[in-house]
C-alpha cells in the first residue's frame, strides 16, 4: 500500500466524503430507508457523524446544520421535495434489520 502522510490521508478522505454527499444529493430518489436496509446508515446518520466529530473537536454544530450540510437544503424542505412514505415492505425489512436495538 502506497505510504501517504497524514495530510494526504485526510484530504483524500476529505475528497471522498465530499464525493458521498453529492452523490447522495443527486440521487434524491433513493429513500433513507433504502439505504438504512442495504446498507445500515442513511443521509441523517452521515450528518449526525459529521455533528458527532465537530462536537469532538469542541465546535458544536446543530443537528439542523448538520442535515442541511449533507442535504443541501433544510431538512424539511429535502422531505417535502423528496420523502415518500415507506412501504409496509420497507418497514417490516426495517424493523428485521435495524442497527438501533
Amino acid at each position: 500500500m502506497t505510504a501517504l502522510s497524514k495530510e494526504q490521508q485526510t484530504e483524500f478522505e476529505a475528497a471522498a466524503f465530499r464525493r458521498l454527499v453529492a452523490h447522495l444529493r443527486e440521487r434524491s430518489d433513493v429513500q433513507n430507508i433504502d439505504l438504512m436496509n442495504l446498507a445500515g446508515f442513511c443521509r441523517n446518520c452521515l450528518s449526525n457523524w459529521y455533528r458527532e466529530a465537530a462536537e469532538a473537536e469542541g465546535v458544536a454544530i446543530s443537528r439542523d446544520e448538520s442535515r442541511e450540510m449533507v442535504y443541501g437544503m433544510p431538512y424539511e424542505d429535502w422531505k417535502k421535495l423528496h420523502q415518500n412514505e415507506a412501504s409496509p415492505v420497507q418497514k417490516a425489512a426495517f424493523e428485521l434489520n435495524n442497527p438501533h436495538k
